[in-house]
C-alpha cells in the first residue's frame, strides 16, 4: 500500500496528519556566497533562541508544516534545522539542490549531470552527508535572464533525481519566459511537470504565463504574502484569476519569510527584523473569503495542494 508523506527533518509524516502547509519559507539563510569565510555557520542554540518564537506563533495560528527553501549555495544548515525541529510541532522540510549560477560552490562547477543527480538522490533517500536527515525536495534557481549553461546542467540533474525519487523540483524563477524555458528542459529530460513548482511566480505580472505553467501541470507559487500591502493585493488578484481560470489545483501560497542571517546582528536580515509566518492566515485568507472563496478552496490551496506538490510516496 502506498502512503503519501512529507519527508521532514524529523522523519516522514503522512499528509493525512497535516493541515496548513507553508511551501516557501526560510529559517536560516546566508546570501554572502559559498566561498565567503564563515559562510552558513551558525550556532543552532543561538538561532533557535531567535526563530523558535516565530515558529510558535505560526503553530498557534494553524501552521502544521513548513518547507525550508535555503538550498546549497545560500546557507543550508541542517544542524540548525534539526535543533529547530525539536522545539516546534511544525514539521520542517529540508532541501537538496543548488542555487543559481552566481551561488554555485566551486566544488560543484565541473560536476557531471549524472554525479550531481546521484548526490541529490542520495540526499533524498539515504540522508544529507552524515546528518541523518533526508531531504524532502529539490530546490534550484534560475538567473533572471537564464537559464545559463550551468543552470541547464542543474535542471537536467534535478529532472534525473526527480524521476528516480518522485521529489518535487522547486525553482526560484522571477521571469515567466524563463520559467517556460526551464519547463521545456525538464520535460525534455523526461520529468513529469506535475513535480515542478514555479517559485516566485508573483514576480511575473503576465497572468497568461501563470495559466500556461498551470496548464502544463506545474504548480504556480505566489509566495510574497506579507511583504507589502500592494504585493498582497497583486497576489490576491493573481490567485482569484487562477481560480476563475480553473487552475485552483495548481496554486501554492506562502510568505518567503524568516531569513535568519548569520552575517547580521541577532540574525536580523533588515532594519525591520525577521518577518514571521502568519500573514497568510491573519490577512490573506480572510481577504480571499471576503472575495467569495469558499472554505473548500482555501483548504485546497493551503493544505491539499502543498501536500500534493511536496508529497512523496512510501511503500
Amino acid at each position: 500500500m502506498k502512503i503519501r508523506v512529507l519527508q521532514a527533518v524529523s522523519g516522514p509524516i503522512p499528509v493525512t496528519e497535516l493541515g496548513l502547509v507553508l511551501p516557501h519559507e526560510h529559517l536560516f539563510t546566508d546570501l554572502r556566497g559559498p566561498d565567503t569565510p564563515g559562510y552558513a555557520v551558525g550556532d543552532p542554540e543561538v538561532v533557535a533562541d531567535v526563530m523558535e518564537p516565530f515558529l510558535q506563533e505560526a503553530f498557534n495560528a494553524g501552521v502544521t508544516a513548513l518547507v525550508e527553501c535555503s538550498t546549497g549555495g545560500v546557507g543550508r544548515n541542517i544542524p540548525v534545522l534539526k535543533r529547530l525541529s525539536t522545539l516546534t510541532p511544525i514539521k520542517i522540510i529540508a532541501p537538496t539542490g543548488v542555487y543559481r549560477e552566481a551561488y554555485v560552490p566551486a566544488s560543484y562547477r565541473n560536476t557531471s549531470v549524472e554525479d550531481l543527480a546521484q548526490e541529490w538522490i542520495e540526499d533524498l533517500t539515504i540522508g544529507i552527508a552524515d546528518t541523518g536527515v533526508k531531504a524532502g525536495f529539490i530546490k534550484i534557481a534560475m538567473s533572471d535572464d537564464g537559464p545559463t549553461e550551468l543552470e541547464v546542467r542543474n535542471l537536467r540533474a534535478a529532472a534525473a533525481a526527480s524521476k528516480v525519487t518522485g521529489a518535487a523540483v522547486a525553482s526560484h524563477t522571477v521571469s515567466g519566459p524563463v520559467a517556460l524555458r526551464e519547463m521545456d528542459i525538464l520535460e525534455g529530460s523526461g520529468m513529469n511537470l506535475t513535480r515542478f513548482v514555479w517559485v516566485h511566480a508573483n514576480a511575473e505580472p503576465d497572468q497568461k504565463i501563470h495559466f500556461e505553467v498551470a496548464r502544463r501541470g506545474g504548480f504556480v507559487e505566489f509566495d510574497g504574502i506579507g511583504q507589502s500591502e500592494q504585493g498582497d493585493e497583486n497576489q490576491l488578484g493573481y490567485t482569484l484569476s487562477m481560480v476563475e481560470g480553473g487552475y485552483e489545483k495548481n496554486i501554492l501560497l506562502s510568505h518567503d519569510a524568516g531569513w535568519y542571517d548569520p552575517s547580521h546582528p541577532e540574525g536580523k536580515p533588515s532594519e525591520q527584523g525577521i518577518r514571521g509566518f502568519t500573514a497568510l492566515i491573519s490577512r490573506f485568507i480572510p481577504a480571499l473569503r471576503q472575495r467569495g472563496i469558499p472554505e473548500s478552496l482555501v483548504r485546497l490551496m493551503t493544505q491539499t495542494n502543498p501536500a500534493r506538490a511536496f508529497g512523496l510516496e512510501l511503500r
